[in-house]
């Protein structure tokens, strides 16, 4: 789908906005997780102000399109995402991993309109989807549910099984996207568990197989786009993104997976990100 430079501007505007939101509450919380959140401004962006059908002021609008987050640990890029479309006031987002607060550090469905799934356990956001895609087909719904992975839960067996009922039940409702950014808490995940080819690997269960880049606006939306498109399997977005994304001492460094920057760190991470204006690609480009 074409975007025009109007529309193509505002979302890297908004995706870099984005990033230096996900700084500014991080170092505020002292903990949490930067590199992931980071390495998905541009997902996030494109789905919340392009590509899903949503309502803020109606969060539980039964034609809803259904996000579900997998790897709940990348939430800031979520409630931040959020924020900005909606669904709750940018100033609370403060309050992110405060005792009480409705953002604590993996989403919970209950604490905040918006959010469909409790996500914690890696793996397990994909079965969730199922039910769901299943649920919406017995029912007779046209929405669509969008399942948001990361590599690194790939080696989850409870991944495999759900990737099996999906594409025996050929339920092309469903499009999964994934985090392909290499990393992992203990290290680079071809050296943890080696995942490739990932590709073949979903194409075997039945699956239509896409490969783009994650920080390339233009190629989301196209790829959701052609998801929709196919109405005889599901398919699988794999999103090859930087962990760290526009923070040079943080971009690739899997030590940047679970942990927020300090206050120097955020000043340095945050005037790298003012100087870029909104445009973000990859090397890739």
């Amino acid at each position: 789908m074409y975007l025009d430079e109007k529309e193509q501007k505002f979302l890297q505007e908004t995706a870099n906005k984005i990033r230096r939101k996900i700084i500014d509450i991080l170092e505020d919380a002292g903990s949490g997780h930067s590199a992931g959140s980071l390495g998905m401004a541009d997902v996030f962006t494109a789905l919340y102000f392009h590509i899903l059908k949503h309502d803020p002021k109606n969060p539980s609008w039964e034609e809803r399109d259904r996000l579900v987050l997998s790897n709940g640990h990348i939430a800031p890029v979520q409630y931040v995402t959020m924020a900005y479309a909606g669904y709750l006031p940018v100033k609370e987002l403060k309050t992110l991993r405060k005792l009480h607060s409705r953002l604590q550090g993996h989403p919970h469905r209950e604490a905040l309109p918006g959010i469909e799934t409790t996500s914690g356990p890696l793996g397990a956001g994909l079965s969730q989807a199922a039910g769901m895609a299943l649920a919406a087909r017995l029912d007779g719904r046209k929405h669509r549910i969008y399942c948001l992975m990361s590599d690194g839960e790939q080696q989850e067996g409870l991944i495999w099984e759900a990737s099996m009922f999906i594409g025996n039940n050929k339920l092309s409702n469903i499009t999964a996207i994934m985090d392909r950014n290499n990393i992992q808490i203990d290290g680079s995940t071809e050296n943890v568990m080696p995942l490739e080819p990932l590709k073949e690997k979903y194409e075997a269960f039945g699956w239509h197989v896409l490969d783009i880049d994650g920080h390339d606006i233009e190629q989301i939306v196209d790829a959701t786009n052609e998801a929709k498109a196919i109405t005889y399997q599901p398919t699988l977005i794999v999103a090859h993104t930087i962990p760290g994304k526009g923070v040079s001492f943080m971009e690739g460094d899997f030590g940047w997976h679970g942990k927020a920057p300090t206050r120097s760190q955020e000043q340095k991470a945050l005037a790298e990100l003012r100087t870029m204006k909104g445009k973000i690609k990859s090397e890739h480009e």
